[in-house]
């Protein structure tokens, strides 16, 4: 029955028939959604994903790739590059990182002094010190980092991922990216868009301080209502889309719809972090006298409360776009890096290291695999009259740990000063491939038809880091 065959005489004929349909769609859609849309390819180590992502191009020698000929040579002119010219102009002198590194956990990993609560996590963490990027433009860099392409309009790794694997759960979205409060990252929504498969596969958006809006049920209206209308409309939206095959963004539509009417009951709860015991809020740090820090913090924690009620994929933004001021925003610290960092290393390090350890203790971290990422690194020297760092593609450092990862090593090596990647260079294509890797699936296998190509996710290109694997 479609919606332009609607009579009263046939509506009562058919409302029997059609009742006991719209409860069997029911139970069968909470079914096909519990379970994988496909299955893997292989018993997976990983069934969940937590991406943080650093926007702005966090310095690798200034975070986690400790580089003693930075000190030893600092004010020096970089050896065969005295003149070289880079994104933003003239490169000046060697400059060594602000802060001391120091050793930390058993493995002796050399970190720097300004995370010394991400530091407690060293040995559970593999680096991959050898990343390479295809931009050195914040957009298309961190588009990169989360598609494997530079250009917009392809599937972010979480849209791949929620194709592939499908829903762990019947009343919360299968991907999730949490925004911080200073905004969107750059290129916004293309980070975390569906690209060229159906909608569905795109991304929920929000975070801590800006809940999903208009779930609750209005006050007039009574549970019994609302489930009846919902099923009421449900049949109407069936046959309207029955009469209008391969829409996909109507399909997609259709499921938000009954995704929210699911999201009603569970969202709120899951969103309300007064749940939380008050020991759980000073870990991460959510009252903060810092008020960026402490919504970083309370974005950590509702990760960590959607990764426990089974959300496939989530992606967790610490800073955002950049701003009129290079570094106030985000990470991209072209002038005033020792400000910048002072700045945001604070805010990232107790919320980030409280998330890491809540997971840990929940013994999450045997399902949940932890990506670190920004879109490139930075120079080892100065930018020609400031005391901040230009873009460099060459070289930069991602971390995993969680699921399947062996912890406590380290991938691939930059050259002395760090400014190229020298060592088992590895691309976004490999990070890819091994992420895909531990969740049980093959990267050449996971394909979609577009266009008259079966596309990847690792487009032709990626190798497994084995050495990673546990």
């Amino acid at each position: 029955m479609s919606a332009l065959d609607l009579s009263r005489r046939s509506f009562l004929g058919d409302m029997t028939t059609g009742l006991t349909g719209v409860a069997l769609s029911r139970l069968l859609a909470n079914e096909v959604q519990a379970a994988p849309s496909r299955p893997s390819h292989f018993a997976p180590k990983a069934k969940q994903v937590l991406q943080i992502f650093c926007p702005g191009a966090a310095s690798h020698m200034d975070l986690w790739d400790h580089k003693p000929m930075l000190e030893k040579y600092d004010g020096t002119p970089l050896p065969g590059a005295e003149q070289e010219v880079t994104f933003q102009g003239k490169n000046g002198t060697l400059m060594r990182s602000p802060w001391p590194f120091l050793p930390a956990g058993s493995s002796g990993k050399m970190i720097s002094s300004m995370l010394p609560h991400m530091s407690r996590h060293v040995d559970d963490m593999a680096f991959i010190h050898s990343m390479v990027s295809r931009s050195n433009t914040h957009g298309p860099g961190c588009i990169s980092m989360n598609t494997c392409f530079t250009r917009e309009g392809f599937p972010s790794a979480g849209s791949w991922v929620n194709y592939a694997l499908g829903s762990l759960n019947d009343n919360l979205p299968t991907y999730v990216s949490i925004q911080d409060l200073r905004g969107e990252p750059p290129n916004g929504k293309a980070n975390w868009s569906n690209g060229f498969l159906p909608a569905e596969y795109q991304a929920v958006s929000m975070s801590a301080q800006q809940p999903l809006r208009n779930l609750a049920r209005p006050a007039g209206i009574s549970e019994m209502e609302d489930s009846a209308t919902q099923d009421f409309l449900q049949t109407l939206n069936a046959g309207f889309a029955g009469s209008r095959p391969g829409q996909d963004e109507l399909s997609a539509r259709l499921a938000s719809y009954a995704l929210a009417a699911r999201m009603q009951m569970k969202a709120p709860e899951v969103s309300d972090l007064t749940r939380e015991p008050q020991h759980i809020h000073a870990l991460y740090g959510t009252q903060d006298a810092n008020g960026l820090k402490a919504a970083y913090a309370r974005n950590c924690l509702l990760a960590r409360r959607f990764l426990e009620q089974g959300v496939r994929y989530v992606s967790l933004y610490c800073a955002s776009r950049a701003s009129a001021v290079d570094g106030l925003l985000n990470w991209d610290a072209h002038k005033t890096l020792k400000a910048d960092y002072e700045r945001h290393c604070p805010i990232f390090d107790q919320p980030t290291a409280a998330l890491l350890s809540d997971l840990k203790q929940r013994g999450m971290l045997d399902n949940v695999l932890v990506l670190w990422c920004t879109e490139f690194g930075r120079m080892p020297t100065r930018q020609e009259g400031t005391s901040g760092r230009d873009h460099n593609p060459d070289a930069f450092t991602t971390w995993m740990m969680g699921a399947g990862v062996k912890g406590g090593i380290s991938h691939g090596a930059t050259d002395e000063f760090g400014r190229r990647s020298v060592q088992d260079v590895a691309t976004v294509y490999d990070f890819y491939a091994t992420v895909l890797q531990l969740l049980g699936l093959n990267h050449e296998q996971l394909t979609y038809y577009h266009n008259g190509a079966n596309r990847r996710l690792t487009d032709v290109h990626g190798h497994v880091l084995k050495g990673l694997l546990a």
